[in-house]
């Protein structure tokens, strides 16, 4: 009956515990870790690309190092083509991702961001020769062939848009390829994308200009696993340390993003 009664004493206490929610539980979203798989799709120049060293560099990356180190994180980054970086967020596979990713309200039911780091915009991008293209009117006037990169937010731009020819790659610089070749009338993609060209590529840059406006507003965030919300936090403070302290200007004047990319101040992305 005392072994019974100790028993009833333990199991009552037990639940009187856990409805105060104090019993520590194994991976709990509330404790940062120590280290974290980032994983990025290293095609978008200056953003995010492999180098000369087959080495993930580019913006994102700089900026992930910089915000992992000032919140005492140990980063691995991973290499993910876009069609698996948000399925493999989703799924748990990758604790974060950056790659110039638009904070959109669809994918926030999906995973979190963080502020803001950069906004940005998509642009139209012609051979140099071309005349006649300078508007999103012109290419759905003129029922035109655009190129964009599947998955992105241009790709999904040009859907939006069924008189124009939408031709779907894997990366933005094949379709920027065939665009030299004459395959497309044009290529959609972020603004940020011809910068690598002028600094890197230059007889690809001298075949190809951009032309018109920014043809939307882009709020670029760091995603994280929806049930890391104290990593979500680190991150966050971090990041706001670093756009303080100009951190983030620096590393977009080392990157050259010019007018492509503006860093925002306290912005909350449209939803």
């Amino acid at each position: 009956m005392r072994y019974f009664s100790g028993i009833l004493h333990y199991t009552m206490a037990l639940l009187i515990i856990i409805g105060l929610g104090i019993v520590p539980a194994c991976g709990d979203s509330r404790e940062v870790p120590g280290k974290i798989t980032v994983a990025t799709d290293a095609t978008l120049v200056p953003m995010s690309f492999m180098n000369d060293r087959n080495r993930i560099d580019g913006f994102d990356r700089d900026l992930m190092d910089a915000v992992a180190r000032q919140a005492g994180i140990q980063v691995e980054f991973v290499n993910v083509e876009w069609a698996g970086l948000l399925g493999g967020l989703s799924t748990g596979k990758y604790d974060a991702a950056i790659s110039s990713i638009t904070i959109l309200e669809e994918r926030k039911k999906k995973m979190n961001f963080t502020r803001p780091y950069l906004k940005s915009g998509l642009a139209i991008v012609v051979r140099k020769d071309q005349t006649g293209v300078q508007t999103l009117e012109d290419l759905i006037n003129r029922k035109l062939m655009v190129g964009a990169q599947r998955g992105t937010t241009a790709y999904f731009f040009l859907k939006d848009h069924p008189a124009i020819r939408n031709v779907g790659y894997e990366s933005y610089g094949h379709a920027v390829q065939d665009l030299i070749k004459g395959e497309l009338d044009a290529v959609v993609g972020e603004s940020t994308g011809t910068l690598y060209y002028k600094n890197k590529d230059k007889p690809v840059f001298e075949k190809i200009k951009l032309v018109g406006e920014i043809l939307t507003d882009e709020y670029y965030g760091i995603a994280v696993r929806r049930d890391k919300t104290a990593l979500l936090e680190a991150l966050n403070r971090a990041l706001t340390t670093l756009l303080n302290n100009g951190t983030v200007q620096r590393l977009h004047e080392k990157w050259d993003l010019g007018r492509a990319a503006v860093i925002p101040s306290g912005e909350t992305p449209p939803g």
